[in-house]
């Protein structure tokens, strides 16, 4: 989706100035909201596609004005109240008052944490399907602007790249957050690394040697 989330290649932001010996949390509670969100997402209720969507689509001036653990607690609201997990009384009294729903799962620790060091590959097999496009093919990002969430960043669209690398199919974001209740759709679609010259994207003012590599899948891609 368009929306400020997607701040890449924008200007008028400020440069991006990197905190030094950053610490992993600045405050308790950020630790608390990232266990929150683990947990409940480990309910089944939505998928990791889903919870980026539900940030994404804050109202801007929220979006903006938010520390990015509180982006991620007010994304988290979004989704128990659109699944019937809490009610908007509970949230504002931080009680529980209402009874509890059925999960697809209940959330364990130990699975949790085991889950997070083996991690959740989006690969898929390909089932017989050819990749369109092959290394050294040159694509045009499409002009698109989904209503819903989307991985294809805006600066990109609309301009011509090359195709440096074919990944293995994965699952595609756009469709797996689309949907509210599991089974989520994840048919994948071929990835790709495609590589686009700076002055293809931001004129003749952009460094010469500026290149910027981008992760795509097949959809976003037409043949250049």
């Amino acid at each position: 989706m368009n929306s400020v989330h997607d701040m890449g290649g924008m200007q008028g932001y400020g440069p991006v100035v990197p905190e030094v010996d950053e610490p992993l949390f600045h405050a308790a509670w950020e630790r608390r909201a990232l266990a929150l969100t683990l947990a409940a997402g480990a309910t089944g209720a939505w998928n990791i596609d889903q919870s980026r969507a539900a940030r994404e689509s804050l109202p801007p001036a929220v979006y903006l004005d938010s520390t990015y653990y509180q982006i991620w607690l007010r994304g988290l609201d979004k989704l128990l109240l659109a699944r019937g997990m809490v009610t908007p009384e509970e949230l504002a009294s931080g009680h529980s008052t209402a009874p509890a729903i059925a999960v697809p799962r209940v959330p364990d620790a130990a699975a949790i944490t085991a889950g997070l060091a083996a991690g959740s590959p989006a690969t898929r097999p390909d089932n017989g399907s050819r990749a369109r496009f092959a290394p050294g093919d040159r694509v045009r990002a499409r002009n698109v602007h989904p209503p819903g969430h989307t991985r294809l960043p805006h600066y990109v669209r609309g301009h011509v790249g090359t195709v440096q690398r074919v990944h293995a199919p994965h699952v595609f974001a756009d469709r797996h957050a689309s949907g509210t209740l599991p089974p989520f759709d994840q048919r994948p679609e071929w990835l790709y690394d495609v590589m686009f010259e700076g002055r293809e994207l931001w004129g003749d003012a952009a460094d010469a040697d500026l290149q910027v590599s981008v992760d795509a899948w097949e959809p976003y891609l037409e043949a250049a």
